[in-house]
């Protein structure tokens, strides 16, 4: 019998097809987020896995799992899996870094421009009927973009992406912080400058987050973080949740310790903080930062690719693309 592999949501039929050439595929057409339980019998006899941020891999599932042998997350995150639980069981996990940066990047910077403008905002008080046509100096008006200070916390990829869309389209003051400072090759590209996270904070007038989440990082952003930015700044997640204390970042919105912000990402998503809805300062999107046709595409292509590779088949057998823990292809797994 050929090996078994489970694809855990929807995804594009031709892509998924390639699949098929060489396992037996049971997927989730239907796209219904499973439980923790549900999830657990799909995976019986599956050798590899096709999974999205919706399913939470963890040592309690690989435990009941023993058969499996690859975790592909489709996403450049991957905090929805435990990788040093899967490492220590030989388990390979991979994701599609790369293919979502620039995507990702334009929806940041979007994101960031709408909360400064007060977009969203604008649009619900046209849509209200409630336009004073004769106008009123004061009337929705928000922050600049061009000329600002664009601060980014976490300079990856896709953080150096956003850098060189504020500096080199509208000659943004780029700062950032981030746990190393790129190399000077790198911040020349970005055309950004590294400072301390007080710094960034209290310089920022628009402060955007694309870091990373782990344990370390959770409420990266929190009361005391917010209460050193300019009353008149916005702060823009499309990290992850958990990264920005939401409690901490409503309450400092309703008091005017910030000025507005635009989110992506919450904590304990899909489900968010309910007083986020009721509060006019802030933007919110639904997870959509990779959300264009061509990349989605490209994200699944990259995740097929590497469950392909990662169970011995195809003619990268062995070597899938992007391993995020290489020592289980070094066989270097305790």
């Amino acid at each position: 019998m050929r090996p078994a592999v489970l694809v855990t949501r929807a995804t594009f039929p031709d892509i998924a097809d390639r699949l098929r050439e060489h396992f037996d595929v049971s997927d989730n057409t239907a796209d219904t987020v499973w439980s923790p339980t549900e999830l657990i019998a799909h995976l019986q006899g599956k050798l590899g896995v096709m999974s999205t941020g919706s399913e939470r891999i963890d040592a309690n599932l690989l435990d009941a799992c023993p058969q499996l042998k690859a975790v592909c997350n489709v996403g450049v995150g991957y905090n929805n899996v435990d990788v040093a639980a899967c490492t220590a069981r030989g388990v390979l996990v991979t994701n599609t870094p790369d293919v979502l940066t620039e995507t990702t990047a334009d929806l940041g910077f979007a994101l960031m421009m709408a909360t400064a403008r007060r977009l969203s905002e604008s649009e619900r008080f046209l849509r209200r009927g409630e336009w004073i046509k004769t106008g009123i100096h004061n009337q929705l008006v928000g922050g600049d973009v061009h000329g600002a200070t664009l601060g980014i916390l976490g300079m990856g990829r896709i953080g150096q992406a956003i850098a060189r869309r504020g500096a080199l389209g509208f000659g943004m003051r780029v700062i950032y912080h981030n746990r190393s400072q790129l190399a000077p090759t790198l911040e020349a590209e970005s055309r950004a400058r590294w400072v301390d996270k007080a710094t960034l904070l209290s310089e920022s007038d628009h402060l955007v987050l694309v870091l990373p989440y782990s344990p370390a990082s959770h409420h990266a952003i929190g009361a005391t973080d917010l209460a050193q930015m300019k009353p008149t700044a916005t702060l823009t997640n499309i990290a992850r949740g958990g990264i920005v204390d939401d409690a901490a970042l409503t309450a400092a919105l309703r008091a005017g310790t910030i000025a507005a912000a635009g989110l992506d990402v919450y904590e304990n998503e899909p489900k968010l903080n309910p007083a986020l809805l009721e509060l006019p300062n802030v933007v919110l999107t639904p997870h959509i930062g990779s959300a264009s046709v061509h990349t989605r595409r490209a994200m699944a292509a990259l995740t097929v690719d590497n469950l392909i590779a990662a169970l011995g088949k195809g003619p990268k057998a062995g070597r899938p693309p992007t391993p995020v823990n290489l020592e289980v292809l070094r066989g270097q797994t305790t």
